[in-house]
């Protein structure tokens, strides 16, 4: 199991990435400064590694720097508000893979996730997920059902992504606005409603199931 160390010292954003990344099966360990990140991540404990720019102790660079020289070569992928070309730039050459601003969408996140741990993976990359009659292409980003091609929405795809991913399991309002829809989310909107209707229009009415009370789940059909 692919192991993440989540570096970040705000709760709410650390609790929304640690959630989502779990529910996607990975292990994760949050650190909440600089000076625990650095000594967490020179473990080789982990796989990947979320680091925020600006923490107590060791800001993000800090960090990056003193372990790029201590020949830590753990994939590392920046997670900040700063959007400056120049901040940008100094935490790629400092030794960063990957460079993500603040606010984000988890799904975007996660892809990034997979595409950096992808060649370290040990079993081949799933390409179709299947279920309750629906076969969905994570690299056309299209789905099948009765034979015929859907095309979907951003959001329709990571809706469906999510209930493909977790047969069986119901999934509240709340697990989903935050896996779609983000830290931002409101938690009083009816928006996932919109989007489950959405979709069974287009794949079948039958495809999710409402479990009074709780929330949704991909049909066992």
């Amino acid at each position: 199991m692919n192991r993440i160390l989540i570096v970040e010292d705000e709760e709410r954003i650390a609790s929304f990435v640690d959630k989502g990344l779990r529910a996607n099966g990975f292990t994760t360990t949050i650190a909440r400064d600089g000076d625990t990140a650095y000594d967490y991540a020179r473990t080789g404990g982990f796989d990947l590694v979320l680091l925020d720019i600006g923490l107590p102790g060791r800001d993000g660079f800090t960090v990056l720097r003193e372990l790029r020289e201590a020949r830590v070569t753990v994939p590392v992928i920046v997670l900040t508000a700063r959007d400056s070309v120049r901040d940008t730039v100094a935490g790629l050459e400092g030794g960063a893979d990957d460079w993500m601003t603040k606010p984000f969408r988890f799904e975007e996140l996660l892809a990034r996730v997979r595409l950096r741990m992808r060649t370290a993976a040990r079993a081949p990359e799933v390409t179709v997920l299947r279920g309750a009659g629906v076969d969905l292409d994570l690299r056309t980003r299209r789905a099948r059902a009765g034979g015929d091609t859907v095309d979907l929405t951003a959001r329709e795809f990571v809706l469906l992504e999510l209930f493909l991913r977790h047969p069986g399991q119901v999934l509240s309002r709340e697990q989903i606005l935050s896996h779609v829809w983000g830290y931002d989310f409101d938690p009083g909107s009816n928006i996932v409603d919109v989007y489950v209707r959405a979709l069974r229009k287009k794949l079948g009415q039958g495809v999710v199931e409402t479990v009074r009370g709780m929330g949704y789940r991909l049909s066992r059909g």
